[in-house]
């Protein structure tokens, strides 16, 4: 089987052969642990967790290295200790620990390696000693910057000029840069904001640095597969290949960059401003993760996805009906037609469309390759109960029966239904309850 990724760097689908079949190696950049992750940072999580499992189905477990790293130093975090009044360290254990219990509620397999920046420091300070070296970086102001004038092809992710970059970005103006997109590989700490000794004074490491250094570290100068969310494309991947091929004489970061599509909630840009925010772990006492997760693989990685409740209602239905028809198989296998749509760029839409069509044992299969293990046991019901939304339902039901509209009375009672409430009609009325 032929895997085919689109790969961003070159605006193509490429057939994906890796640097050393033995050991295919896959890096993810993960969250940064200051508060819960809401919806959008699911989709990442989900999405190169299929492509993990595809990697290892294709060459053999022990044979992939999937990184996905931890960003527990950032000027996010000290706010937010701050604020609560808890340490540092306090507040990212308990943030990156909710984070792995949500993804792994989520079907996510753990990463390989899943590094701290705290803990890869002194590999941060060993690149920007050679960038400063090689005359990529200089050191200004107790900072130091990476030069980007020193990369002819900056930009290239992002297929723009530096000019246009220029005119285009928000960039921090400050006397100590020498050109309006450098950007920073080490800043200074005051007393009061976590710091490590350095060649250039106590302070701690910017964001882009973090990535090429633990990257470099477990999967070295070059690896394979580069993923990440649209969003991180500019400039956070265009730095780490900046940075990355200017410590290693210009060695390619990775061979193949992947970028999730963004995320909206019920059409409108999820903010809280707009109340559309909804944290990982706010959806899950709500709606079974294995519902979340097939919801989002019904829109194709790279494409956005408007993820809608009436969305998660129809998922939950679906699985639901296949989980009715399928039982415990003993490692039952995914059908040749799934298997070719997921090594299709990840065509999870052909890949479930396929399941449409597939038979008992393949459809098993099919579920139990993309994370849905239990594939045999019911969906629990979880959806808080809105007691006024349910009697105002059941009045509209009994409007429309008595207009003799049955379209819509059975409409709102398979949309009640596919929120876990079973209505039962009896001589006293109707009564519900939430399906076991």
């Amino acid at each position: 089987m032929t895997i085919r990724l689109y790969n961003t760097l070159t605006k193509t689908k490429e057939d994906f052969a890796p640097l050393d079949a033995r050991n295919v190696r896959l890096y993810v950049c993960g969250p940064t642990v200051y508060d819960f992750a809401h919806i959008g940072n699911a989709r990442p999580a989900i999405v190169f967790d299929v492509l993990f499992r595809l990697l290892r189905h294709q060459f053999g477990d022990a044979h992939v290295t999937y990184v996905r790293n931890v960003t527990d130093v950032d000027d996010k975090i000290n706010a937010r200790a701050a604020e609560r009044g808890v340490s540092i360290r306090e507040l990212t254990e308990e943030t990156a620990r909710i984070y792995n219990e949500d993804v792994a509620a989520l079907g996510c397999i753990a990463p390989t390696v899943a590094p701290r920046a705290t803990e890869h420091i002194a590999e941060m300070i060993a690149m920007i000693q050679i960038l400063i070296a090689s005359g990529h970086a200089y050191e200004a102001d107790g900072h130091v910057l990476f030069d980007v004038s020193s990369k002819d092809d900056y930009g290239k992710l992002a297929r723009r000029s530096l000019d246009d970059m220029i005119a285009g970005a928000r960039v921090e103006v400050a006397p100590y840069k020498k050109g309006a997109m450098d950007f920073v590989l080490w800043k200074p700490s005051d007393a009061a904001t976590p710091g490590w000794d350095s060649p250039w004074g106590r302070g701690r490491p910017g964001w882009h640095i973090e990535c090429s250094a633990m990257a470099g570290k477990y999967l070295g100068e070059s690896f394979d597969i580069h993923g990440g969310g649209i969003d991180l494309m500019f400039p956070h991947h265009e730095n780490e290949i900046a940075q990355s091929e200017g410590a290693h004489h210009g060695h390619p970061l990775a061979k193949v960059w992947m970028h999730n599509g963004f995320l909206q909630v019920e059409g409108e840009k999820m903010s809280k401003s707009a109340g559309n925010f909804f944290t990982i772990r706010e959806l899950l006492a709500d709606w079974p993760g294995e519902v979340l997760r097939f919801n989002m693989l019904r829109t194709h990685y790279r494409q956005p996805i408007d993820f809608t409740f009436a969305g998660l209602r129809e998922s939950w239905k679906m699985l639901e009906r296949w989980y009715e028809v399928t039982e415990p198989l003993s490692d039952p296998g995914p059908g040749a037609e799934f298997l070719a749509a997921l090594a299709d760029d990840l065509n999870t839409p052909a890949a479930i469309a396929a399941l449409h069509q597939a038979s008992e044992m393949e459809l098993a299969g099919g579920l139990g390759f993309l994370g849905f293990s239990n594939v045999q046991m019911k969906i629990s019901a979880k959806a808080k109960v809105d007691e006024v939304a349910i009697a105002e339902a059941i009045a509209a039901r009994n409007a429309a029966r008595k207009a003799k509209n049955f379209a819509e009375s059975d409409r709102i009672r398979d949309d009640l239904l596919a929120q876990g409430i079973v209505l039962k009609d009896g001589p006293q009325g109707t009564t519900w309850e939430v399906r076991k």
